[in-house]
């Protein structure tokens, strides 16, 4: 039985006057209610006690109905039963152990979105109308929604550089598992390189942050001069500084879709590392780099699209020796100091460093699809004999 897979089309459109007007009362009571109820959840939670969605649901009835709350009846009312939704889901990952204690929203820092259900918008011959409107919006249709479809959900946000998004959920018959195919590829992640294939092809890393700098830069001596407040030229400035953000991630992301869809698209199995930017991104030499690479987002990306299209991602422990070993006779080196990029060993092989690991990478991501997980490809030890890898040592936690 095939699933249908669920996507979110995103949008761009330009709201009248009006709309603009609607959506931003409605961020802004979306961000109430959400403080309200994270406020009454924490207070009952300091007397041993716990709020539920229902009891939050009952409070925002009494809410509506004070007079200093009144203005939430302005608005429509799915968007706010719908941020009490998503501060269930924020609890239920805390107690789960995936997260941490929910956040309060701020005006200034948190992103302004307001989702909307079936109920609380009209799509018909491809205009939407959303709750407490009376003209569709002006959407910028980049590309058309699967045929016969409909949105189940429809969030509309704006960004820190004023931008206007509309993003649907709904059903793709369209996305189906791709044919089947015998080839594997084992990737490296890196900086000099984007990426690093164990065919020995290199990607170029297009270091977009880098092309911006200047600019960005510039832009941010501009905002530190502004006296600070709520005045119209630091708000200029500030969108400034937003839009060349918001240039440099779409074109990050613009070249990430593109190179995993491609991978995807041409390997059946997928060998990568298991790198945990987040404490990778802490060396401060090396904090930019990595950031503007954005390991974390290719890997979701590849993940979610191989998931779609009937692939197999496979992530090799971040302590696999890739770099250190020898590709070809499994020899292993002590060190391998990052300045090393090429390396000759005992065996006579002389090895690429990149195109070296991704081709351990792919020995190893094979070997546990064969043989089951904590087994790795067989390696030499300095003295000569051979050892076949049990287990991937881990650090305590």
């Amino acid at each position: 039985m095939t699933t249908v897979v669920r996507r979110a089309f995103k949008y761009r459109f330009c709201p009248t006057d009006a709309q603009a007007a609607e959506l931003s009362r409605t961020f802004g009571c979306v961000r109430k209610v959400y403080n309200l109820a994270l406020a009454a959840r924490t207070q009952a939670w300091t007397r041993q006690e716990r709020i539920n969605y229902n009891q939050t649901s009952a409070m925002l009835t009494a809410w509506k109905k004070s007079e200093e709350l009144a203005y939430l009846s302005e608005v429509s009312s799915v968007p706010l039963q719908q941020a009490l939704r998503h501060l269930q889901v924020a609890f239920t990952n805390f107690f789960a152990r995936r997260a941490k204690y929910p956040r309060f929203k701020s005006r200034k820092r948190s992103r302004k979105s307001a989702e909307y259900t079936t109920s609380a918008f009209r799509f018909r011959d491809g205009r939407l109308t959303l709750a407490k409107m009376h003209e569709p919006l002006n959407i910028v249709w980049s590309r058309p929604l699967p045929a016969g479809v409909s949105p189940s959900t429809v969030t509309v946000s704006q960004d820190p550089a004023g931008r206007w998004f509309v993003s649907m959920l709904c059903d793709d018959p369209s996305v189906q598992p791709l044919p089947a195919t015998d080839t594997a590829v084992g990737v490296d992640v890196g900086l000099n390189h984007l990426l690093t294939l164990s065919t020995g092809e290199k990607i170029t890393h297009p270091r977009h942050e880098r092309r911006d700098r200047a600019a960005l830069a510039k832009a941010q001596r501009r905002l530190a001069k502004k006296a600070p407040g709520d005045g119209a030229n630091r708000a200029k400035a500030r969108r400034k500084v937003a839009k060349i953000h918001a240039r440099i991630t779409d074109r990050r992301r613009d070249t990430l879709h593109k190179l995993t869809t491609r991978l995807v698209r041409e390997n059946q199995t997928l060998v990568i590392e298991d790198l945990s930017v987040r404490n990778i991104v802490k060396t401060r030499s090396l904090a930019r780099a990595i950031s503007d690479a954005a390991w974390a987002d290719f890997r979701s990306m590849l993940e979610y699209k191989a998931q779609w299209y009937g692939r197999e991602v496979i992530a090799v422990d971040r302590w696999f020796p890739s770099s250190k070993m020898c590709s070809r006779c499994g020899t292993l080196k002590k060190q391998m100091p990052l300045h090393v990029r090429t390396w000759t060993c005992g065996c006579g092989a002389t090895h690429d460093r990149d195109v070296n690991a991704a081709k351990n990478l792919l020995a190893a991501g094979l070997a546990v699809t064969a043989c089951g997980a904590g087994v790795g490809p067989q390696r030499s030890t300095p003295g000569g004999q051979s050892a076949t890898k049990q287990e991937t040592p881990r650090r305590e936690p």
